[in-house]
């Protein structure tokens, strides 16, 4: 089931523009390259592409995660977040779907663990939407 999904036919399996981002983000971009190396990192089946402007990560062509810098913090995001499990309590948003963790800020320490199973759970939530019938 496809319907209600960000699909992008033109995400590949690395995206040059993606690293080229990476290097004019300074600080920003080395922080958010970490948690897009996460996940890349969660299946043979990912891909990669700029949308909106900032690395956008796939499971085939269905959006489940990006990264964004900004001058004083970096998100990372999940297109279907308001739909995850997130017993950490590290989403925030209001949004129908998206939601996003927030990181790089003085007055906030993020549990590095629960973020890379919240990343976990969106690849793997990407995946069941696209095998449902």
């Amino acid at each position: 089931m496809t319907q209600g999904l960000f699909l992008f036919s033109m995400a590949r399996q690395r995206d040059p523009g993606v690293e080229a981002w990476f290097g004019r983000h300074g600080e920003g971009g080395a922080l958010a390259r970490r948690w897009f190396e996460v996940m890349r990192g969660c299946g043979d089946d990912v891909r990669e592409l700029l949308h909106d402007g900032h690395p956008t990560a796939c499971t085939g062509e269905a959006a489940f995660a990006y990264v964004n810098a900004f001058s004083a913090h970096v998100n990372v995001g999940f297109f279907r977040g308001a739909e995850l499990d997130d017993p950490d309590r590290l989403l925030e948003g209001s949004g129908r779907l998206m939601r996003h963790v927030k990181l790089g800020l003085p007055d906030r320490e993020v549990d590095e663990a629960a973020l890379a199973r919240l990343i976990a759970a969106a690849h793997a939530d990407m995946q069941a939407r696209l095998a449902a019938p």
